[in-house]
């Protein structure tokens, strides 16, 4: 079942392992651990990839200017998007370039490879293809625009509000949205404790996703979109319902 949850295609590869093990004459430690872990890398890396497109799914294809924040995300298969996400990804990539600071595009959850409607946990809605979740952007105290994040997942380190600014996060909890800061326990640790959150590079990084026409919904927390002064009316409240998104970007297409 945790497979399953993690990887959408785990539990299964999982037990086709097991009985391939057990096809295996030679017996020798960690047989069943050692089996299911090369069949699942194989699975990931060469079948997966060449199945989603039957689904209408493909895989993000790094590059040099695209890349993942971690690479969970690709090993556990939560990187697969529709065609029109994977051109949108390319065309806020090369926007980016454009930029002074030449910052890259670094992208978290997406979806699984297949079947609509399968969730994929912890989000509410990543779970046909059109969703895709983006880092915050940091620099240095220099103002140095850097790549690196903050956190090991990407998740869980907020860009907290000033004393000036609405706190929504202790709106949401107060009223009894116990869920809302839960991404804090989604670290996996605390890396790069000298850069702060740039209000700068992660403007630029919205505008370039604002410049696509087929660009749905941008989900950011509400203290940011009033610091950053985005006005865009595709710039969204997500609701208490959710968690905040002081930490990463949710965008979503029409």
């Amino acid at each position: 079942m945790i497979l399953t949850i993690l990887t959408q295609v785990g539990g299964v590869i999982y037990l086709l392992s097991l009985l391939l093990a057990d096809r295996i004459k030679y017996s020798f430690k960690l047989k069943n651990i050692i089996t299911f872990v090369a069949l699942y890398t194989i699975t990931t890396l060469l079948i997966i990839p060449s199945l989603a497109p039957i689904f209408g799914r493909v895989k993000i294809q790094n590059t040099e200017s695209i890349k993942p924040t971690n690479y969970w995300t690709v090993i556990l298969n939560r990187n697969y998007v529709v065609p029109e996400l994977s051109e949108f990804l390319k065309s806020v990539a090369d926007d980016l370039k454009t930029s002074e600071s030449s910052q890259e595009l670094r992208y978290l959850d997406a979806n699984f490879p297949f079947i609509n409607k399968f969730p994929l946990l912890p989000h509410l809605s990543h779970n046909d293809g059109k969703k895709i979740d983006f880092s915050l952007v940091y620099e240095s105290k220099n103002g140095e625009i850097s790549n690196l994040k903050k956190s090991r997942s990407g998740y869980g380190i907020f860009a907290e509000p000033r004393s000036t600014e609405f706190n929504q996060s202790d709106y949401c909890l107060k009223n009894g949205y116990f869920q809302y800061d839960y991404p804090k326990y989604l670290t996996l640790g605390e890396i790069n404790d000298s850069l702060v959150f740039s209000e700068r590079g992660t403007r630029q990084l919205i505008t370039s996703i604002l410049k696509q026409k087929n660009l749905g919904k941008l989900f950011i927390e509400p203290h940011l979109k009033t610091r950053m002064k985005l006005t865009d009316r595709r710039i969204r409240f997500h609701g208490c319902g959710a968690v905040r998104h002081d930490d990463h970007i949710h965008m979503q297409l029409k």
